[in-house]
């Protein structure tokens, strides 16, 4: 076959969603693998479900991705004139026929032979037709459909992933592959461009193989050599039902606003039916290409797993350079309202700081805004849980007494902090708990986070000192008013 060459052919219709950018990965790991070419192809025939804007979005999504392709994106909708010239070919040859049938009609026998609970075929009433009737309608310009003509026997291919594949020819029917207003149908128009982009292997979910089966015959119709067939899983939700969209998001750029680095959903959704062939589960893009073949693909159906997702996704954030990880961060910082991008550029070595405390704790970009709120913003309310369990008279005490050595501490750093609350809670004769939980709440708000000193250190002497005595003040004024 030569140079390998494969394609992804989204239709503008809606977003790129998982399954399809698994699709596209697995299309493009192969060509890459393989030091063949990646192609795309919009398959935009059908005009009142095509938009620019999803074609926009199905760009966006495979660049946000990182799958590259190696020529010119193939437009459908501008190639109807090549299709049509195919048309003629198969009719010329006699392999296809005009199909006069009203719409109406052939919807009343298929009604029939539901309720007779019989397969619907087409009866070849056109097919059949004489000569002269032929003409007649021809030249009455009665419009018509065209359809291939299918021979007895067997329909067998050898899938790279299934293996041998086979259906009879009685259960395919004579299909159309040119509507009455001329336009060529999904299958004609796949086998056209295939052909002429020189496809050699065609990856894609196995819900095609019907559609394989019919594209075969096209090929036999045409005297053409198919390319070689690789019917990939299919996935899955955790209960092996369809995916719904909270499962596998609408698109694969809900995935970036939902906070995953593009590198953890490219890992994850690579090992969505396929293996490297070891215990390997996270890998950069160059490992995957190296060991990427399709003898690794699994048959058997492919489960989402949201869980596994997110902590792949922590992974990636743990691995991340900081610098880097603030530029991540920063669009969902700023759409909390919590900063700008002027303060995060005029703060950089604080910003180092901040996401250095909580990237250990974060599966999700998004959880950097959530989880450290009280970073940016001082007016928090106290968590309900914390506040029956650590807010007491005896606490605020406690905190007094920490004010006090905080105050006089000369260097207000996460060792000295540390020293100094041990020591005082010696002086107290109290576990180092019963002061390290009133003042995470006090100056968080929550009963959870990164290390206490950590966090103290990169609010300030001057800022924690404030909310202690915040809290002071909350605790006493409430049980005063109790």
């Amino acid at each position: 076959m030569g140079k390998v060459r494969v394609r992804i052919a989204p239709s503008p219709s809606g977003r790129l969603h998982i399954g399809t950018a698994r699709a596209a990965l697995f299309n493009w790991l192969f060509a890459r693998n393989q030091g063949g070419d990646f192609l795309l192809r919009i398959e935009d025939t059908d005009e009142s479900r095509s938009s620019k804007e999803m074609i926009d979005v199905i760009f966006d999504s495979l660049k946000w991705l990182g799958l590259d392709w190696d020529e010119e994106p193939i437009f459908q909708s501008k190639r109807l004139d090549v299709y049509n010239r195919y048309v003629e070919k198969l009719l010329e040859s006699g392999n296809a026929y005009r199909c006069w049938c009203k719409p109406e009609d052939l919807k009343r026998k298929q009604e029939e032979a539901k309720s007779k609970k019989i397969t619907s075929r087409y009866d070849r009433h056109c097919l059949n037709l004489t000569e002269d009737e032929k003409k007649k309608l021809l030249e009455s310009d009665e419009p018509y459909a065209v359809r291939i003509f299918i021979p007895g026997g067997k329909t067998v291919f050898n899938d790279l992933i299934v293996g041998e594949t086979s259906r009879d020819n009685s259960e395919i029917d004579d299909f159309v592959i040119a509507r009455s207003d001329g336009r060529a149908v999904y299958n004609l128009a796949v086998v056209v461009d295939d052909h002429e982009m020189r496809i050699t292997h065609v990856i894609r979910g196995n819900d095609h193989i019907t559609n394989t089966y019919k594209q075969i015959q096209i090929y036999k119709a045409l005297s053409l050599e198919p390319p070689r067939f690789a019917h990939i899983p299919l996935i899955l939700g955790k209960d092996r039902s369809k995916l719904s969209k909270r499962e596998g998001a609408t698109g694969v750029t809900d995935y970036e606003k939902m906070g995953y680095m593009k590198e953890a959903v490219v890992n994850f959704i690579a090992l969505l039916g396929w293996s490297p062939g070891d215990d390997r589960e996270v890998m950069t893009t160059d490992e995957m290409i190296v060991s990427f073949s399709l003898e690794r693909i699994n048959p058997a159906n492919a489960i989402l797993d949201i869980d596994k997702l997110n902590w792949m996704n922590g992974e990636y954030i743990r691995a991340c350079d900081n610098n880097k990880l603030i530029d991540l961060i920063r669009p969902f910082l700023i759409e909390a309202g919590l900063t700008t991008h002027l303060w995060i550029n005029s703060r950089w070595e604080w910003m180092l700081k901040f996401v250095a405390i909580l990237k250990e704790r974060c599966k999700l970009l998004t959880d950097f805004a959530e989880q450290g709120r009280y970073f940016f913003v001082d007016k928090f309310d106290y968590e309900e849980k914390g506040l029956n369990k650590y807010f007491s008279p005896e606490s605020a005490g406690y905190l007094k007494r920490w004010l006090d050595a905080l105050n006089s501490l000369e260097h207000f750093d996460v060792g000295n902090l540390e020293t100094s609350l041990r020591d005082l809670c010696g002086e107290l004769g109290i576990k180092p708990a019963a002061l390290i939980h009133p003042t995470r709440l006090a100056l968080t708000g929550t009963t959870k986070g990164p290390p206490l000193f950590d966090l103290m250190e990169l609010l300030g002497r001057q800022e924690c000192m404030r909310r202690l005595e915040r809290a002071v003040d909350f605790i006493e004024k409430g049980y005063k008013n109790a």
